[in-house]
């Protein structure tokens, strides 16, 4: 039995923000059970929902889905759903190694006040395309009505989902939306969906993408929400008005925020220490207390890690560029 989900790709609009699961300070200990830190989270969700960021995104690679408990998940999306009140939705993060566990996690948090799911693939081993539309199909037929959006990333994920694969994935009702690495291939995926699901760039490729495709390309997705909803909100504003101009530059000055935490200017280079540069971006912004990575993901070089805070106080520094 399959129903259309409640949501649509036309309810994904604006900025979708990636947020971090704020931790405890034991939660870089393997005895921790409780590593999620609740009243940071609640103060975290109010600050960037009432900055403008109204979707909100979890447990992905920035929120730490591969570290957490179920229970903690749980938790947390009942946290988030608490606090939003109706204000936002929440796309829970619950991707694991299998099929089965990641329903078992799915009704957690849905049972929780989760709007829908952020879906990333089993990633033990690759999936071809075959086996990638069957596990979205599996999932949209055990989880009938509940939206999804896919998380596309092929350093997570061990492949890129090929253009043809996103036109057969738009055939599911339930994906309204993708998250997208970018590249050259944004466009011919775009179209390829011919609208069944949104496909989302990130923040600072969204001006591009819109400019291009500006009925479609209606909303971005961006790991920076926690550091200070306001650049986003400006550049929202921005590409809602099709003042291109003003999109470009503030698309330019947030990738000059977004620099250092490249170390020697490589994606490839930071997603080896993601976590933990995460963590220090956002001591260096310092708007949310974030607390200790959880393990195994604990360590980064030095420099990694300087780079994330310089892209945290650049941040900072953009807030106070583009006022609310």
């Amino acid at each position: 039995m399959s129903f259309l989900p409640k949501l649509s790709p036309a309810d994904l609009v604006g900025i979708l923000g990636m947020v971090p699961t704020p931790s405890t300070p034991d939660a870089d200990h393997w005895s921790c059970r409780n590593s999620v830190d609740l009243d940071s989270t609640a103060a975290m969700v109010s600050m960037v929902v009432e900055g403008g960021v109204r979707i909100l995104l979890t447990n992905g690679s920035l929120g730490e889905g591969a570290t957490l408990l179920a229970h903690e998940q749980r938790d947390f999306a009942a946290c988030i759903a608490g606090t939003l009140k109706g204000r936002g939705l929440l796309f829970a993060g619950v991707t694991t190694l299998n099929t089965r566990e990641t329903i078992d996690r799915a009704r957690l948090v849905l049972d929780a006040g989760a709007d829908g799911l952020f879906l990333g693939r089993p990633m033990w081993m690759s999936l071809d395309a075959p086996s990638t539309v069957r596990y979205y199909a599996d999932l949209a037929e055990a989880l009938p009505g509940v939206p999804f959006v896919l998380y596309d990333n092929q350093f997570a994920f061990k492949a890129k989902i090929a253009t043809e694969t996103y036109a057969e994935l738009s055939r599911i009702p339930a994906i309204i939306g993708a998250k997208h690495i970018g590249g050259p291939a944004i466009g011919d995926d775009l179209k390829a969906v011919e609208g069944r699901m949104r496909i989302l760039p990130l923040d600072t490729q969204w001006c591009a993408l819109a400019r291009a495709f500006p009925d479609e390309a209606l909303a971005c997705w961006t790991g920076n929400a926690a550091d200070g909803p306001e650049p986003l909100a400006a550049l929202a504003k921005a590409v809602a008005a099709q003042d291109w101009a003003r999109a470009e530059a503030i698309s330019a000055r947030m990738a000059w925020a977004q620099a250092p935490m490249f170390p020697g200017g490589k994606l490839e280079n930071f997603v080896d220490y993601n976590i933990p540069i995460a963590h220090a971006r956002i001591q260096g912004s310092g708007l949310v207390r974030s607390g200790p990575p959880r393990p195994p993901y604990i360590f980064a070089p030095e420099g990694h890690l300087e780079g994330g805070r310089e892209t945290g106080r650049r941040w900072e520094s953009l807030r106070r560029e583009f006022p609310a």
